[in-house]
């Protein structure tokens, strides 16, 4: 006959979905009864009508049924109560305030590992954004824990390259991101119907950065990815205060015209706390299928020169590929359905470049020894 200790040692295996902590740390366990091979296990839900609830059955059945005696797994889905709510809300906040300003917790915490890379360019139509969601799902194929935040508010597009469409859960003030090819998303898009118009001025812009950094449960990231909107705006400026010291890739194509313009994002570095990691050429030419020739249709070395100008380094020129297009508009990026192709091969190869860099430390928080406090480079 299984016993009640074996069962919660297979349940602690289990994680919540949304959050990515087991249930058993989340008290999201309410009982377990076992009646000779059956047991029945009661499972508290974060909000009635989880979307993940068939999951989490799943899951807890998995987990049960391999225990010796085991002949029958229950699971009976019960709701938090508002107490029960919020004390879990301030567990995974870590204590942190309720406050409209609320540090952000990946950033801000002291001993915070995460890196995050705002994906920027001078202009639309270079590819930016499906630099950034292919280079979010390449780490994460490498292994890499990863959160893409959609902050280009006016021309939203993560949701639909990414293939990824619901509501994030919201309890408490708190949102849970979606997940999209092992990484965590959250955009507008999720929150406005996709035909709607988003017209907002820079207040509302500025608390909607806020709350996608500070009110989204992030969890353990070690990466997040900024998809920036163009140019230099209200969304730049917010997000350089909200992430002193993070590191910024800027996305151009070959043109003179489009570095020149590009040229402006990565210089805005220098009047805010930031740190231009690098330069990604996009559309750098057309191999050809049956000669393996290179064809630089829009021209040759804006990628270089825009780095050499920066001060930093090209860290990777990704090639003309229709299935790099057709994976933005069908949901599925090109580093999954075609890793062996030479934009996702560029693309893959960029992420791991990434990650061997070793973090920013500027406008980190840092341990001290022996002390309690923090120092800020």
């Amino acid at each position: 006959m299984p016993t009640k200790e074996q069962v919660l040692e297979a349940l602690s295996h289990v994680a919540d979905p949304e959050i990515g902590k087991p249930i058993t740390e989340l008290d999201m366990v309410k009982q377990v009864t076992i009646d000779g091979g059956n047991v029945i296990v009661e499972v508290y839900l974060t909000i009635a009508g989880c979307p993940l609830k068939d999951r989490i059955t799943k899951d807890v059945t998995a987990a049960v049924m391999p225990i010796d005696g085991v002949e029958h797994v229950e699971v009976v889905m019960d709701v938090m109560t508002d107490e029960q709510r919020q004390a879990l809300v301030q567990r995974l906040r870590a204590g942190q305030p309720r406050e409209a300003e609320r540090p952000i917790g990946f950033w801000q915490d002291r001993g915070a590992t995460t890196r995050a890379i705002l994906v920027a360019s001078g202009k639309g139509g270079v590819g930016k954004s499906s630099v950034t969601a292919n280079l979010g799902v390449a780490l994460a194929g490498l292994g890499y824990k990863v959160g893409i935040i959609d902050a280009d508010v006016y021309g939203f597009s993560q949701p639909g390259m990414l293939g990824v469409m619901g509501r994030p859960t919201v309890f408490d003030n708190m949102a849970l991101p979606l997940e999209a090819h092992g990484a965590k998303v959250i955009s507008v898009g999720f929150l406005t119907p996709e035909d709607t118009p988003v017209i907002w001025r820079g207040p509302l812009l500025h608390k909607m950065i806020h709350q996608f950094l500070a009110d989204v449960y992030w969890g353990d990231v070690d990466f997040v990815l900024i998809d920036m909107p163009p140019g230099t705006g209200d969304v730049s400026i917010s997000i350089a205060q909200y992430l002193p010291g993070a590191d910024m890739i800027v996305v151009t194509t070959p043109q003179e015209a489009a570095q020149k313009v590009a040229a402006r994002a990565g210089k805005m570095t220098e009047q805010v706390d930031l740190n231009v990691l690098g330069v990604v050429e996009n559309m750098s030419f057309f191999l050809c299928p049956s000669c393996n020739e290179k064809h630089r249709i829009f021209g040759q070395g804006g990628g270089a020169a825009l780095a050499q100008q920066l001060g930093t380094e090209l860290l990777a020129e990704i090639p003309i590929d229709h299935k790099l297009r057709e994976g933005a508009d069908d949901g599925k990026p090109i580093v999954v359905t075609e890793p062996e192709s030479p934009a996702a091969a560029a693309i893959i190869d960029l992420a791991k470049r990434i990650a061997k860099k070793a973090p920013s430390l500027r406008g980190r928080r840092l341990p001290i020894l022996g002390a309690g406090g923090g120092h800020r480079h």
